[in-house]
């Protein structure tokens, strides 16, 4: 019996292992069956179908159960399924769960950078606003552990602390060639574009949405979370004025009214963070979904099928070393220019923000 990753099962494997429930898909017609998929850190495999004979196998089992399972490795149509002999829910002190959900890893690296940004805004107004979330203990550990998305970009545990450096990376390298921006707000407007997800989002054993995800979703939750925070102190750490602008840059980061944001961008910061956000975002998609052999007929470097995470597009992989006898580029063999040196994911070079100073909007 094998017991490694999902994404590097083989068709012909026999599985020994605990998995996550991360859907049950109950499916009716003609001929009705149950399909299950699994999860670990590293992926997802759906089982082959569970036919009215097999039912009582899965009886009971709920997306997010754990369940120990045994079984083969096989394939339809050119997709790998995991044909289940058997299969067992387990109590939860019975295995590590945490271990078998996708993470970022270690944290720290992006709290470090998160932090020295913040160091470097020096308007005391903002920040003593940024504060109200970012010198909250319980605020930081559930923002550290939240994904950035249930399924999409980002759906790790760290997802969203993760994503949030990359968009300031991002949106710090474009506000560089536009010496109007306000890097300061611009980087509060970073800090809080998404902290509405630590209400929206649920990661206990499998990633979902809560109700107040549903019913309001993580824009509006966010900016009625910042509201109420800062309106909870007397006085206000900020004036309205400048709340309105941090209230502004949450609810337009999505850029457009279809895309859930209820406003546009109205300012040169509010763009600037909408289209690093999405950057980060689409990046990250078209890069997980370039390494999921779930994707891809052997073979083949054209997606078997268009993705709905990103646009219901076919991706390719190509690939080349364009003469370099094999070896491939990385960020660190081009030279940065202006003081731009950091890694794309905002590691272990100098402060993004080091050039920050004092924004006229937010005096003492």
């Amino acid at each position: 019996m094998t017991h490694c990753p999902l994404r590097d099962l083989s068709i012909g494997a026999r599985v020994q292992g605990p998995f996550i429930v991360t859907d049950v898909e109950v499916r009716g017609g003609d001929t009705p069956h149950t399909i299950l998929t699994f999860g670990d850190r590293t992926g997802r495999l759906e089982s082959a179908p569970f036919w009215p004979s097999d039912a009582t196998k899965v009886a009971g089992i709920s997306r997010g159960d754990v369940v120990q399972v045994t079984g083969t490795v096989g394939s339809y149509r050119d997709r790998r399924q995991l044909v289940v002999a058997s299969i067992r829910v387990l109590s939860r002190d019975q295995v590590d769960w945490r271990a078998l959900m996708p993470s970022v890893g270690d944290v720290d690296r992006y709290w470090k950078v998160l932090d020295r940004w913040r160091s470097d805004i020096r308007g005391p107004r903002l920040v003593r606003t940024l504060g109200l979330f970012f010198d909250d203990p319980d605020f930081r550990a559930r923002f550290e552990q939240c994904p950035a998305s249930p399924h999409g970009h980002h759906a790790a545990l760290g997802g969203l602390l993760k994503h949030t450096c990359e968009v300031g990376h991002i949106a710090l390298a474009i506000a560089r060639l536009h010496s109007a921006a306000d890097l300061a707000l611009l980087l509060a407007g970073v800090l809080l574009h998404d902290i509405g997800k630590v209400e929206c989002y649920r990661w206990d054993a499998a990633f979902d949405v809560t109700v107040p995800g549903f019913v309001l979703g993580h824009v509006a939750c966010g900016a009625l979370l910042l509201d109420r925070r800062a309106r909870a102190l007397e006085p206000m750490p900020c004036t309205e004025t400048e709340l309105l602008a941090l209230l502004h840059l949450v609810l337009s980061h999505h850029g457009r009214l279809e895309f859930g944001a209820p406003v546009a961008p109205m300012t040169l910061e509010a763009e600037i963070l909408h289209y690093a956000d999405n950057a980060s975002a689409k990046a990250a998609s078209l890069d997980q979904a370039l390494q999921d052999p779930e994707n891809f007929v052997p073979g083949s470097p054209i997606t078997a099928r268009p993705l709905w995470q990103l646009e219901k597009r076919r991706l390719w992989r190509q690939a080349s070393d364009w003469g370099a006898e094999g070896t491939h580029a990385s960020p660190g063999d081009f030279t940065a220019t202006a003081g731009q040196s950091e890694t794309a994911a905002g590691l272990g070079g100098p402060a993004a923000a080091s050039h920050l100073v004092a924004q006229p909007g937010w005096p003492s």
